[in-house]
């Protein structure tokens, strides 16, 4: 199964990185508050660039004047399970997945908002 990880960034402003493996990258979104466990919590997710697999071990200090300067911890990692064609989901606007992680797990959606830039989602925990 792909992995995902789940980085906590201490960089201009504490955020998470949310990770996820498909099509040998990390597909990955800045979640400022973090993601929850609560299906009432609807939380907002910036694509950013793609990373490398290597960054998915990632945990240490990028140096200050590089991109995303700060401290990097991993908050959470595992595998997950696509539950629809992960491609189509992203370019549709729509990715169901269920994680398989120590903080999280269960069935989740990252799901673009219609107003914004397009790189704007919502990561949201469904009901188990």
């Amino acid at each position: 199964m792909p992995r995902f990880v789940v980085h906590e960034h201490y960089a201009t402003h504490l955020h998470w990185d949310f990770r996820l493996e498909s099509g040998g990258v990390l597909k990955s979104w800045a979640v400022p508050k973090g993601p929850s466990m609560n299906p009432a919590d609807k939380r907002l997710a910036i694509q950013v660039e793609d990373h490398s697999l290597v960054y998915g071990s990632f945990e240490g200090e990028i140096p200050e004047g590089e991109y995303g300067a700060g401290k990097v911890t991993i908050w959470d990692q595992g595998t997950y399970e696509p539950l629809d064609d992960f491609e189509v989901g992203l370019a549709s606007g729509a990715i169901r997945f269920c994680l398989h992680g120590k903080k999280l797990s269960g069935e989740f959606s990252l799901v673009r908002m219609k107003k914004g830039t397009g790189k704007e989602w919502l990561l949201i925990k469904k009901k188990d």
